[in-house]
């Protein structure tokens, strides 16, 4: 198969990780402008949160897309260095050498984005790779306003819908989706050795490391992460009129982001508040549930 044909097989896998998101992408209802921006943005976030995770497959194939050498693809901070300076170059107007960094050249080039939300997104990963447990709550949403308030504000501007009080939402909106997916991925974060639950926390509801490896939660994992589900909740209460302050498909969209949080926080109760066993997952009528009473500004 040819080189080019290879990496655009690379590039698809990631793309591809979209339909397991807890929020939509880019559905179908959006203007097709709208999908295809939203789609390069994505490509560019998974790449670059699937370099921090260790999850890129084949890493030597991306490796080659960003000029590093192959033996060092397993190398996350000298991966994450690359797609800086692959982000530099399509922001600069050159041509990007991975395909997935290359499809955000139309977006760069009319001016619609910039630079800062993406290297928020690589600090966080760079961050990841030094620091694996949060003091305090203030230190986990210090990290989200790096690893996740990026994501929203990338979508307000490619819509053209930015506002202070709109971010602000947003931001709200983001972190308690982050703060969600911690809570549902405790066990696996534990199995990459990291942890989002804060330490204090933790201490304040008895709660140890080795209580959080166990098959399933007890009494004490289950009121801790009871306690953390409820402050995502309050997060994307916080958020939620961001949906009521736009119109047409973009409301759609925004009302589609709320509803998955609110789906997923739902699931984690549904769960009994515990996540051990695996990530609890809403299901599709949930979703459209959650959807529904968003647009019609329940709370």
């Amino acid at each position: 198969m040819a080189t080019d044909d290879l990496r655009l097989r690379d590039a698809s896998a990631v793309l591809d990780k979209a339909a397991h998101e807890n929020f939509p992408v880019a559905p179908f209802f959006l203007p097709r402008a709208w999908r295809e921006e939203l789609m390069a943005v994505y490509g560019v976030v998974r790449l670059i949160d699937d370099i921090g995770d260790g999850d890129l497959a084949p890493a030597a194939g991306h490796a080659r897309c960003l000029g590093v050498d192959p033996a060092d693809a397993r190398d996350p901070l000298r991966m994450l260095d690359a797609v800086e300076a692959d982000l530099g170059t399509v922001f600069e107007g050159g041509v990007a050498g991975h395909p997935l960094v290359r499809a955000l050249g139309p977006a760069a080039e009319r001016g619609v984005l910039t630079p800062g939300p993406f290297l928020d997104l690589i600090a966080a990963n760079r961050q990841d790779q030094h620091v694996s447990r949060y003091e305090t709550y203030d230190d986990l949403v210090a990290y989200c306003a790096l690893s996740a308030n990026p994501i929203g504000r990338l979508v307000l501007a490619i819509t053209g819908t930015e506002t202070p009080e709109r971010l602000r939402r947003s931001d709200a909106v983001c972190t308690g989706l982050q703060i969600v997916e911690h809570i549902q991925d405790v066990a696996e974060d534990l199995r990459r050795d990291r942890i989002y639950l804060p330490i204090e926390d933790m201490s304040l509801f008895h709660v140890s490391e080795a209580d959080l490896a166990a098959p399933t939660a007890g009494a004490s994992v289950r009121a801790l992460v009871a306690y953390e589900t409820e402050r995502a909740r309050g997060l994307l209460n916080e958020g939620t009129p961001l949906v009521g302050s736009v119109h047409g498909r973009l409301k759609l969209l925004l009302a589609g982001f709320v509803a998955g949080g609110r789906a997923a926080v739902q699931a984690v109760s549904a769960a009994g508040h515990d996540v051990l066993p695996g990530p609890p997952k809403p299901t599709r009528p949930r979703l459209l549930r959650e959807a529904g009473a968003v647009l019609r500004g329940e709370g």
